[in-house]
């Protein structure tokens, strides 16, 4: 199997490296092509203790951070090497994993020679992928130089179950190279059960802990930051992907905002290359020009097109609406405003997020829209209903608070495997 992939791999590149070049380019800062072919300034030192964090993109680094700090605790004398494959999850685990790790590297290509190079490098006792982010070379070359293999918040979407469902021999191969999947849920662990996995523990979702962190804001500093009133109501939208997520979300608030002076948006694209688009279209829907966090502005309409700013954003919400779910995208994480005890209203499309989803809903803190009337009729009823959004916040909190702790029992786990002997 490992013949044959690295065959079909070299028989396409003329078709995967196009691809990723254009959307490289696309990137507002590039990577670095040395690291990305395992060229790392890492010295190979003999005996050196050294865990890898393989996190992707921006939501797998901020997940990882309550991990990051854990490890710090439960494997000292380790040196903690954290990668990434995009160059905005680069600039976030800059600005967010300072201190937290004592590398930081782009993750190599998944050629056999390039992942062979940098697992030189780095030896480290302990490989751990966030998620389900899964490179058969870079598995390989892990368990060639006596790498103990995990997976670490480990989930499988619903799309992903269905995609991977016909080719079970192929991942069953690849899990082979994998010591021990931790994962989220039971759905989760069933999943990749099912792909051949072996050693599968449910230990719960570390974003409740990421989520939490943002307690610690001071609101009070944060609306004098924002140019926010002490009678304003604010409205912060979190994560919209793309055109027609915008238009939805602006067709439900703009008769609102044309209604009510005193209230405020602060919307963040999912991505900061949207920002020039929907400063047009909020400009056209709402009749005035918005404000940009980007060039220090503040006002009652503000595109916050910056990077790492939303989860301490929410502290100053009064509601929340979350993208990912208006369109067919999955959803995006709904944990950072419950944190906070704020409502959260979201679409129907869910699939990414099942669960947290899922239990928020049951929970009564947040609120599936599937119209734009749906999210414009419920915007005003919650924001100015304060025994309401009271009830909801009060249920967010609860929620957060009893799904606590699950960093530390990662932590845990992967300081137990460095323990292990390596693999046969």
């Amino acid at each position: 199997m490992f013949l044959l992939y690295n065959l079909l791999l070299t028989l396409l590149a003329p078709v995967w490296v196009p691809i990723m070049l254009v959307r490289t380019n696309r990137r507002k800062e590039a990577p670095s092509w040395a690291e990305r072919s395992g060229d790392y300034a890492i010295k190979p030192i003999k005996g050196a203790r050294r865990v890898w964090i393989h996190a992707v993109s921006v939501g797998e680094v901020v997940a990882a951070l309550p991990i990051l700090r854990e490890l710090r605790d439960t494997m000292p004398g380790y040196e903690i090497v954290l990668s990434v494959t995009t160059s905005s999850g680069h600039q976030t685990a800059r600005e967010r994993a300072n201190g937290l790790c004592d590398h930081l590297v782009y993750f190599p290509i998944d050629v056999a020679r390039f992942q062979l190079a940098a697992l030189s490098r780095v030896r480290p006792q302990v490989v751990a992928i966030m998620e389900t982010e899964l490179w058969p070379n870079f598995l390989w070359a892990a368990r060639a130089l006596d790498a103990r293999i995990a997976i670490v918040n480990g989930r499988i979407s619903d799309r992903s179950d269905r995609r991977s469902r016909p080719f079970r021999f192929f991942y069953r191969w690849v899990l082979g190279h994998v010591d021990r999947c931790l994962m989220q849920t039971e759905t989760d662990a069933a999943r990749i059960r099912d792909l051949g996995a072996r050693d599968v523990v449910v230990l719960g979702n570390c974003k409740f802990d990421q989520a939490a962190e943002a307690r610690d804001e001071d609101p009070v500093a944060l609306r004098s930051k924002f140019g926010v009133g002490d009678g304003d109501r604010v409205i912060v939208v979190g994560s919209t992907r793309g055109e027609e997520e915008e238009a939805f979300v602006l067709a439900a608030l703009a008769p609102i905002l044309k209604e009510s002076p005193r209230l405020r948006v602060i919307h963040a694209p999912r991505h900061v290359e949207r920002a020039d688009a929907l400063a047009v279209h909020a400009r056209e829907s709402i009749g005035e020009t918005p404000a940009r966090r980007s060039l220090g502005q503040t006002g009652r309409y503000l595109i916050l097109d910056t990077f790492g700013e939303l989860a301490r954003v929410y502290a100053i919400a009064d509601l929340a609406i979350v993208g990912g779910g208006f369109s067919n995208f999955g959803g995006q994480n709904i944990l950072q405003p419950l944190a906070l005890g704020v409502p959260v209203l979201h679409g129907p499309h869910m699939h990414n997020f099942r669960d947290v989803a899922a239990a928020a809903l049951e929970a009564g803190a947040s609120l599936a829209c599937e119209t734009p009337d749906a999210l414009r009729s419920a915007v005003a009823r919650l924001i100015h209903d304060e025994v309401e959004r009271t009830r909801r916040g009060d249920a967010a909190r609860a929620l957060v608070a009893a799904n606590l702790g699950a960093s530390r029992r990662y932590a845990e786990a992967l300081a137990d495997l460095a323990k292990a002997e390596p693999p046969a």
